[in-house]
């Protein structure tokens, strides 16, 4: 057994090998919600129980990754240099999490080495999400399941 601490805890996130910084992802979901941004309060992000239109909520994964910004141009690809930017993205994300100099979690799949740690930890999304496709841009304040501070 090495003491050489985890890769998250030597290496910057651009340092990080590609199968390293996917790694990083915890499988919530959490980014592949639709979330309103309202002009009139613009420090507060809306949660919806709507999901990406490749977004498989009982797997918790992107149906067509590698090639969802061409086919969702508003999917945003994460960086090391755009995470600390990107006001949706939820606290608990192990991107933000560790560009701010945090540690990850302790139900971080990383860490727990269980990738159901972080659905007992409650951080995961329902499975029973909506897709966005099936829901008119006008009745997307009807999803709204909460809100949140704007990062």
């Amino acid at each position: 057994m090495s003491d050489e601490p985890p890769f998250w805890e030597r290496k910057s996130l651009g340092e990080m090998s590609i199968t390293e910084w996917e790694s990083l992802c915890d499988g919530c979901g959490r980014c592949c919600t639709v979330t309103i941004e309202d002009e009139d309060e613009p420090d507060v992000i809306h949660e919806t129980s709507l999901c990406c239109q490749l977004f498989d909520p009982q797997q918790r994964r992107c149906t067509r990754y590698d090639q969802r910004t061409e086919i969702v141009p508003e999917c945003v690809a994460l960086t090391p240099r755009n995470v600390r930017h990107l006001g949706f993205m939820p606290d608990t994300c192990a991107y933000r999490l560790l560009s701010e100099g945090k540690p990850l979690a302790s139900w971080h799949p990383l860490i727990s080495g269980d990738p159901k740690s972080v659905e007992r930890a409650g951080i995961a999304v329902p499975k029973t999400l909506t897709s966005e496709t099936l829901v008119r841009e006008h009745d997307l304040w009807r999803h709204v399941t909460g809100s949140r501070p704007r990062r």
